[in-house]
């Protein structure tokens, strides 16, 4: 059934106090993302009742609302009921004191906020390199065809220029110029700078007015241009108070160009390679210690960090891993086990509810699961509201999270893994490895949703409507017994 995004947009507008309260709005792929001014007024109760919201994620920045799959024709309909004026009442910055945890929460909100927008177009690039390789692997296309080689540019255009397109995304986030940062990114990526990076790897002398520029590459990379970025919006702004009215419009772009673009070259860069290579170089080397069992921990591990956004913090690891090496071996793997053990324990619950609504919301749930590896829905809507799914999840996730390492399993591309993307771990020197992937699913599946019948969980009430009276009478449906105790029953 189709629902009313203009009712439910307006139903959440008024549950977080009003569009008045409004700082910002974004969304991601089933989230949207609002940045209040006052969150003590925000309705958690009544936001959380409202039908069509699948959960809500509250921290010190940002109050997000789940909404699924559909999300973007709520946002089409929230940003109706904002004054016409809200992208220019939202430049003010909120003041707040300076904490180590507003540092790290600003620091997660900056790369999830910047990495969100940009998920569509990382994962439309990497099916087509992917259906690309295919293509070159079966032999429909001769080796190095023109065909293949414009399939690949197609796929590889949203990595080579990564650094572009975070600064452009990133620039919204931090409210600074998009055309100064994209033009700033851009210089990391031109051929002359390429070639002299190339240059200064073999060991030749490169410098800018004395000082030594380190050689490094910046296509694929996420890091150094969001530091750039958020550099760009201080710089901006003191450079504004600085040049007179009358050459704002030559001066100030030309002194923010020559100050930020040295300083990203510089220093910025590097350092955003450093951090980068530092956040990969931890997690692969537990991977490298604990083997199959780190794909087990963050199988199990994998929902808690989508329900607080943290497993976009892998994204640009992922990225780097699969730019040097080809593929990644240890955060994709181990969410196909999460994603299809959600799906599972989703259908679980559509089999056992007498709820005819949430066994509608669990179907829905296990499908965009299962087949595209969209979990959100299946989280919020059913695992995280039930309870005891979720612990059925995560076991299971465990489980098949370390027989996908077992398995040596390793992703080619960036897709959410689910059934139409599972040929993102084929590997052609090794063709068992489509066995493997197809018994992880089917295993995921199968021990998700026995284990969730097995714990049972507390059904959700139906609400009837009395003939006579009219009134509303709560049903309540009692928890599912174990399923060796309840097989008498029919369904």
């Amino acid at each position: 059934m189709a629902k009313n995004f203009a009712a439910i947009s307006r139903s959440i507008v008024d549950a977080i106090g009003g569009a008045g309260n409004v700082v910002a709005v974004t969304h991601c792929m089933t989230r949207l993302r609002f940045v209040l001014n006052d969150e003590s007024v925000v309705d958690a109760a009544a936001l959380k009742s409202i039908t069509g919201v699948m959960g809500v994620v509250r921290n010190e920045k940002q109050c997000q609302v789940i909404i699924g799959n559909n999300v973007s024709q709520a946002y089409a309909e929230v940003l109706k009921l904002l004054p016409e004026d809200f992208a220019a009442a939202s430049d003010a910055p909120a003041k707040n004191k300076i904490t180590l945890k507003r540092i790290g929460a600003g620091i997660l909100d900056a790369l999830i906020g910047t990495m969100s927008p940009l998920i569509p177009a990382i994962i439309g690039g990497s099916m087509v390199k992917l259906l690309a390789m295919i293509l070159d692997m079966t032999g429909v296309f001769e080796k190095g065809a023109s065909t293949l080689v414009i399939l690949n540019t197609i796929g590889d255009g949203a990595f080579f220029f990564l650094p572009v397109m975070v600064a452009a995304s990133a620039a919204v986030k931090f409210k600074t110029n998009m055309s100064l940062a994209i033009a700033i990114a851009g210089i990391l990526v031109h051929p002359a700078f390429i070639d002299l990076m190339a240059k200064a790897a073999q060991g030749q002398k490169v410098e800018f007015i004395g000082i030594s520029v380190t050689a490094v590459k910046y296509t694929y990379t996420v890091i150094p241009a969001l530091c750039m970025t958020w550099l760009l919006s201080y710089i901006e702004k003191w450079v504004d108070r600085i040049t007179p009215v009358v050459t704002k419009n030559f001066l100030k772009p030309m002194l923010i160009m020559l100050i930020a673009a040295p300083i990203a070259i510089v220093l910025i860069g590097p350092l955003g390679i450093w951090i980068g290579t530092g956040i990969s170089a931890v997690v692969y080397t537990v991977h490298s210690y604990l083997g199959w069992l780190s794909v087990a921990i963050m199988g199990a591990a994998w929902p808690l960090l989508v329900m607080t956004g943290m497993h976009r913090v892998f994204t640009p690891t992922i990225i780097q891993t699969i730019a040097e090496t080809g593929k990644e071996g240890m955060v994709m793997p181990s969410e196909i086990g999460a994603n299809l053990s959600l799906g599972g324990s989703s259908l679980a619950v559509a089999w056992r509810t007498k709820n005819p609504e949430l066994r509608q919301t669990a179907l829905a749930a296990a499908a965009s699961a299962i087949v595209a590896g969209i979990s959100e829905p299946a989280l919020y809507g059913v695992a995280l509201r039930l309870k005891r799914p979720l612990i059925a999840c995560l076991i299971s996730g465990f489980i098949c999270g370390g027989i996908a390492g077992l398995g040596g399993l390793a992703s080619h591309s960036m897709a959410s893994p689910g059934l139409f993307t599972s040929v993102q771990f084929f590997d052609p020197s090794n063709p068992m490895t489509l066995v493997w992937v197809a018994g992880v699913m089917i295993l995921a599946v199968v021990l998700s949703f026995v284990i969730t019948l097995l714990l049972g969980f507390e059904d959700i009430p139906v609400e009837t409507v009395t003939p006579k009276e009219g009134k509303t009478a709560e049903i309540t449906t009692p928890a599912p017994l174990p399923v060796a105790a309840d097989a008498a029953r029919s369904h």
